[in-house]
C-alpha cells in the first residue's frame, strides 16, 4: 500500500459503533465547489438530544451543504451519522437511509413547498401516521397562518412561504430539526415569536436543533453552543456568547456578522489602526474590537453596523 493510500485511509471517518440512543455523532467528508474554488468538507461533531446549535460561516464554507449531507438529500463521499440509536449512514457498510427514513424536518432557503396543495395539506401531509389532522391547525395557528389555510401556498408572501416551511417541518415531529436561515424574511416581533416557540418545542420535546443564521440575536436565544465554519473545516466551536460578544450583541436585532479575512492592515487618520477586510465576496474597513494586532490572511469576524472586527484566534 503506498503512502497516499495509508494515508487517505486514516483520514476517512471511522465505522459507526452503535448509536447511543441520546446522542447524534457524525463525521461527514465531501468534496464541494465554490466561488474560490473546490473545498474539502470535513466535519466531525457529536450532540446530546435536546442541543441546540448555531452553524456559522462564509458562503461556500459548507454550511448548508453539511445540513444537507444529514438530510440525505446530497450523498456523502465518505463518513457515519449515528442518530439517536440509528445508523443514517456508515459508508465502510453500505449503510445510506434515504431521507424519508431519517427523522429530520428541514427547513432551506428554498422551502420547497408543495403547489398542488393547499397550505393546510402541506403541513397535513407531514404529519405522523394516526396523527390528529387537528394538528396541522394548530402549527398554522402557531406561525400565523391560520386564516390562509386553504390558500394555494404560491399565492403566499416570501414571509408566508417560510414560516410554512416552518410549520411543516414541525408536523413530522422530528428528532433533528435542520434550519437553514428559517426566520430572515420575517419582521422583529413576528421572528421573536418563533423563536419563543421554537425553544419552547426543543425544551418539549427534546429536539435537537442545527440551525444556520447571521443574527448573533437568534443564536443567543436558540442556541447553547457555536461552530463556525471556514473552508469545510471547523474553525471554532464554543458558545455563541464568546463567539459574538454578548455584551455586544445580546440586544441587537437584526446584526448582520460577516466572516472574513484581513487583507491589508491600513491607519486611521488618528494613527489608529484599520484593517481591509474581505468578508462574503465584499471589501470592507474594520476597527479591531480587541487591542490585539491581525495580520493579513488572519480570519476574523465582522459586527456590520459598528465595523467592528473579532479575530478569531481569540475564540480558542
Amino acid at each position: 500500500m503506498s503512502v497516499l493510500a495509508l494515508a487517505n485511509l486514516l483520514r476517512r471517518p471511522r465505522p459507526s459503533r452503535p448509536a447511543p440512543p441520546e446522542r447524534l455523532h457524525f463525521h461527514l467528508r465531501k468534496r464541494l465547489a465554490s466561488a474560490s474554488g473546490p473545498i474539502e468538507l470535513d466535519v466531525e461533531l457529536s450532540l446530546e438530544r435536546g442541543a441546540s446549535l448555531a452553524l456559522l460561516g462564509p458562503s461556500g464554507s459548507g454550511k448548508t451543504s453539511l445540513l444537507r449531507l444529514l438530510a440525505g438529500l446530497q450523498p456523502a463521499d465518505d463518513g457515519h451519522i449515528a442518530a439517536f440509536g440509528r445508523i443514517w449512514l456508515d459508508s465502510a457498510r453500505g449503510i445510506d437511509r434515504p431521507p424519508r427514513r431519517r427523522r429530520a424536518g428541514l427547513v432551506f432557503q428554498d422551502y420547497a413547498l408543495f403547489p398542488n396543495m393547499s397550505v393546510r395539506g402541506n403541513v397535513r401531509f407531514a404529519l405522523p401516521s394516526g396523527r390528529s389532522e387537528r394538528r396541522a391547525d394548530e402549527l398554522l395557528e402557531l406561525v400565523g397562518l391560520a386564516g390562509l389555510a386553504g390558500e394555494n401556498p404560491l399565492r403566499l408572501s416570501g414571509g408566508q412561504q417560510q414560516r410554512l416551511a416552518l410549520a411543516r417541518a414541525l408536523a413530522a415531529e422530528p428528532d433533528l430539526l435542520l434550519l437553514d436561515e428559517p426566520l430572515s424574511a420575517l419582521d422583529g416581533a413576528l421572528r421573536r415569536d418563533l423563536q419563543d416557540a421554537l425553544a419552547a418545542l426543543r425544551e418539549h420535546r427534546r429536539t435537537t436543533l442545527v440551525l444556520v443564521t447571521h443574527d448573533p440575536g437568534e443564536a443567543l436565544r436558540l442556541c447553547e453552543r457555536a461552530v463556525l465554519l471556514e473552508g469545510g473545516r471547523v474553525a471554532a466551536d464554543t458558545t455563541p456568547a464568546r463567539l459574538f460578544g454578548a455584551g455586544r450583541f445580546a440586544d441587537a436585532e437584526n446584526r448582520l456578522i460577516l466572516a472574513g479575512r484581513v487583507v491589508e492592515r491600513l491607519s486611521a487618520a488618528d494613527g489608529s489602526p484599520l484593517y481591509r477586510i474581505e468578508a462574503e465576496g465584499r471589501i470592507c474597513l474594520a476597527r479591531p474590537a480587541e487591542s490585539v494586532r491581525m495580520e493579513p490572511g488572519d480570519s476574523v469576524l465582522v459586527s456590520a453596523g459598528d465595523w467592528l472586527a473579532t479575530p478569531l484566534r481569540s475564540l480558542h
